[in-house]
């Protein structure tokens, strides 16, 4: 069993993975679009990466304000979680990502990435973290 993390923004989709036993998220790749609304295509590559990765399940990353109210964003999220789960068949959770693209900014900040290239590798590293963080909240059930 593996498990998909998806940041999903206006124009992209950061795109992450599981491990087989669960225990750690890797980053796969961005997918971009032309346009907000265009969405055929992005759904079509995450059913592909769906099989290629044999996912089993879908975290989705839910991006709620600060003061845990629900904003556009948050309901543009609900439209596309419907559409992910008559597209893949899968199960999608959502999972608050309030932080994970500043923690995202800050981890290349420190690993020495310059300004101009963070663009590059901020949505898939942000999926990553949204991703660990509901595969560690699995394992820590399991503990208690």
């Amino acid at each position: 069993m593996r498990i998909m993390g998806l940041d999903f923004g206006s124009k992209t989709v950061g795109v992450a993975v599981s491990d087989a036993l669960l225990i750690t998220a890797q980053g796969v790749e961005i997918i971009r679009r032309k346009s907000p609304n265009k969405l055929r295509q992005t759904l079509a590559r995450i059913d592909e990466l769906k099989e290629m990765y044999e996912a089993d399940k879908i975290v989705l990353g839910f991006p709620k304000n600060m003061n845990n109210t629900q904003g556009e964003r948050c309901e543009k999220t609900l439209e596309f979680k419907e559409m992910l789960e008559k597209r893949t068949g899968l199960e999608v959770v959502l999972w608050d990502e309030r932080l994970t693209t500043v923690a995202a900014d800050r981890a290349m900040s420190e690993g020495g990435i310059r300004g101009e290239d963070r663009k590059n590798y901020v949505d898939k590293l942000a999926a990553t973290f949204i991703l660990q963080g509901y595969l560690d909240f699995l394992h820590n059930q399991k503990i208690d």
